[in-house]
């Protein structure tokens, strides 16, 4: 960042004129503006695209324009007219490269070529796509299966998805991790404990019949912002709506509808949240357990005063286990206490807890401002326990809605890709497929890359995504990814983990689900679920950026064939030609789940995969739903702040961005224009270190492991969040996020809480 950046708030509400003004900009900076104009309509259509941006439902009865900003960006970023050809690295070694700003080498435009890193000259070169899959295949021929690493972004099809994790276990490993590691693995975790399924219960149809929604740690309007359009149709219903978050972000406060004449002609807009807590950071399980010791104390007054019960008290009894132990640490619990881990007053979470004792159908959105703490697992136990006081799980309007990012991160664990051998069909794959899986635990994303750090890895598969700069300790991580044997990335565009690579390493460019997939079996389709748990078919519909590229299944066909040879009982070559095949083999692995796959796959608004917690059939060992007793009212108890002055920061994404990919340098929500090295700090606790606006500082990690983490060059932007509280951007502030510092269980990087202090402050 540098001094022209600027700051200036945003007085508008989200989506309006802004969105439309964003969009056209992207569509001009890509130089797409007719053929996206076009494209767009085609997306998140029952017979189009599915956005590869976010995982958001897709509607039976899609509105014309079925796509947000944030999607638009997306797609405008995949079918840019800028190309990066072998001329490209003619010009560009990569030691050149490794300087240029994340946003930069991605704005350099598509991949259109297979290539392969050449050591003498520091560049990428164009090489074949026989010649790479049989040097691939070569290289893992003569590795350790348990030293090698498989993973996979959210964009992947359910049908790549599917032929990843079959060729890695053929192959001997379960070291699948996925983005779903770095993001809602507390989910999976938390809710299969509780409720028996790792996934949200509530569908679209059920934002009909709720009379009340909860955020928590959800930023709607630059993550999922066509969810925006259910929640404006609650609150014309009188649905209220409470948020608890550290920020006050524009779209949970109000939004205008780019669809709708009267609001984009008159000032009218619609607010969404009814309540705004502002929350401390790292306060979520205290506000909860707050909520919860409201609501059983007006129900044991109920009961004192032999009156209506407040809970629902045959649901609690039929259905959960534990509540009396829980119940018994609520009633325990203090009020000061809970005020002072959460920031918030008694009286402001018993008007919250107020609203949910007059409501009958309550559903709760939330985001990684739960899962990505030290107890990201209990918040997730937090938000089941409080919705099953009053039995708002198993019903019409009602249930855990975690709101998921990449375009198909849920679906993938669906169809296999997990790291734990008890989540994966191993029996019905060993029958169905004429081998022997291998029963080891495999490694997630934090244990794939401490092995990294201590050289225990030989060569990793990067299915897209820009796995090196999502990672925590960046300063620790970089380095280490070099000294790998091999890496393999399958990408669209350039990125910062194709140029610190591995000693074999090859760039591999890969279709876009936008793009026609033409194949020796004609035209083909692919497959994804969102997060509501619905399974969508998607085609493409634009002409491919390079005759040269291939789609995901025909790389990971490629790379399988070469590698197990004869050890292969599947036919990778009538795989690769028609997906079909592959859908058929998923339909055989999971009958329950994708019966009449072929046929279904095309449904208006997709097909639901079933999940028995929506019929209150609950997968537990109890057989009941499971109440839990929170260990701390803390998120971070191991890391509370050990020096006065210390912070507690967060990481957080831009208006201008999507996960590691960053469209534009400007944050318009937040108001900040130019640059991303910032601090969002509260007025007084810039009072109280004598900073001022646009003061630049260096941050340092509070740990006692003896490693240095810091990040220097930040400049402080006075912002409205909690006192003690900062905020600043990923990936720039992950050096500051050990390794370590994960969600018991999870794993999860606990990004929303990092104890930090200011060490530095520059003219």
């Amino acid at each position: 960042m540098d001094k022209k950046t600027k700051n200036e708030a945003y007085p508008y509400s989200s989506g309006g004129w802004g969105s439309l003004k964003a969009v056209t900009s992207i569509l001009a900076q890509e130089k797409v503006t007719l053929k996206g104009s076009a494209v767009l309509l085609h997306q998140n259509k029952p017979d189009g695209f599915m956005c590869v941006s976010c995982s958001w439902a897709k509607p039976a009865d899609p509105h014309t324009f079925e796509f947000c900003e944030s999607g638009a960006k997306a797609t405008a970023w995949d079918i840019t007219a800028r190309r990066v050809t072998h001329d490209f690295f003619r010009i560009h070694t990569v030691s050149e490269l490794l300087a240029w700003h994340d946003h930069d080498l991605e704005e350099a435009g598509r991949l259109t070529e297979p290539l392969r890193y050449d050591a003498t000259s520091d560049r990428y070169v164009p090489v074949s796509w026989q010649e790479a899959f049989d040097d691939i295949g070569r290289e893992l021929k003569a590795m350790d299966p348990e030293q090698v690493v498989f993973y996979t972004s959210g964009r992947a099809s359910l049908e790549t998805s599917y032929m990843l994790q079959l060729f890695a276990r053929m192959y001997g490993t379960n070291n699948l991790p996925d983005s779903s590691n770095m993001c809602h693995e507390s989910s999976s975790v938390g809710l299969k404990e509780a409720i028996g399924v790792g996934v949200g219960t509530i569908t679209l149809d059920d934002f009909e019949k709720t009379d009340l929604m909860f955020f928590f740690g959800q930023n709607v309007g630059t993550n999922s912002p066509r969810m925006l359009h259910p929640l404006q149709d609650a609150r014309k219903r009188g649905v209220p709506i409470i948020t608890f978050n550290p920020l006050r972000e524009p779209g949970l406060i109000s939004f205008s509808n780019p669809q709708s004449p009267v609001q984009m002609l008159t000032p009218q807009e619609t607010q969404i949240s009814t309540q705004y807590h502002q929350l401390r950071t790292g306060g979520d399980t205290a506000a909860l357990v707050g909520l919860c010791k409201a609501v059983i104390a007006a129900d044991d007054a109920a009961v004192a005063r032999s009156a209506a019960r407040v809970l629902d008290e045959a649901f609690v009894r039929e259905h959960t286990q534990g509540f009396e132990e829980f119940a018994r640490y609520v009633r325990q619990a203090q009020w000061a206490d809970i005020e002072q881990v959460s920031g918030l007053t008694r009286a402001d979470i018993e008007r919250a807890a107020d609203e949910y004792m007059k409501s009958s159908a309550v559903m709760i959105h939330y985001g990684m401002g739960l899962t990505q703490h030290r107890m990201g697992v209990q918040n997730v136990r937090m938000v089941c326990n409080f919705l099953m006081l009053r039995g708002n799980v198993g019903k019409p309007g009602a249930g855990p809605s975690p709101i998921r990012g990449h375009s198909n991160v849920q679906g993938q664990r669906t169809v296999g890709i997990t790291e734990k051998p008890e989540l994966a069909p191993l029996d019905q794959l060993a029958q169905q497929f004429s081998f022997e899986p291998p029963r080891k635990k495999g490694m997630n994303i934090v244990e794939a890359f401490e092995a990294i750090v201590k050289g225990k890895v030989t060569a990793v598969l990067n299915l897209g995504g820009n796995l090196v700069r999502s990672v925590p300790d960046r300063n620790l991580t970089e380095p280490a990814w070099s000294r790998v044997r091999l890496t393999v990335s399958v990408a669209t565009k350039l990125n910062r983990s194709h140029l610190v690579h591995g000693a074999v390493a090859y760039i591999l460019p890969c279709l876009s689900r936008i793009e026609i997939d033409r194949q020796a079996g004609g035209e083909q389709s692919v497959s994804m679920e969102d997060s509501t748990g619905c399974m969508h078919g998607s085609r493409g519909v634009v002409e491919p950026a390079s005759p040269d590229a291939r789609s995901e299944p025909f790389i990971v066909a490629g790379i399988a064939k070469a590698t197990l040879a004869a050890r292969s009982t599947v036919d990778w070559d009538a795989w690769r030609d028609d997906y079909r095949s592959v859908r058929a083999a998923i339909a055989e692995t999971y009958p329950e789940i994708f019966r009449d796959f072929e046929a279904r796959m095309w449904t208006p608004g997709g097909f639901p995969r079933p999940l028995p917690a929506r019929e209150r059939k609950w997968q537990t060992p109890s057989g009941k739903a499971e109440f839990m007793v929170p260990t701390s009212l803390g998120e971070d108890p191991d890391m509370e702040e050990r020096e006065p002055g210390a912070l507690r920061l967060m990481t957080l994404r831009s208006d201008g961005q999507f996960n590691t990919t960053i469209y534009s340098l400007d944050d318009r929500f937040r108001g900040i224009k130019g640059g991303r090295m910032v601090i969002l700090m509260n007025r007084a606790d810039m009072a109280s270190r004598s900073l001022e606006e646009d003061d630049q500082v260096t941050l340092q990690t509070i740990a006692d492991d003896g490693v240095d983490r810091r990040v220097e060059g930040l400049r402080i932007v006075p912002y409205d969040i909690p006192q003690g509280c900062i905020a600043g951007y990923y990936p720039e502030c992950n050096p500051l996020l050990p390794l370590w510092h994960c969600a018991k269980e999870s794993k999860v990087p606990a990004a929303k809480s990092i104890p930090v202090r200011i060490v530095a402050r520059h003219a």
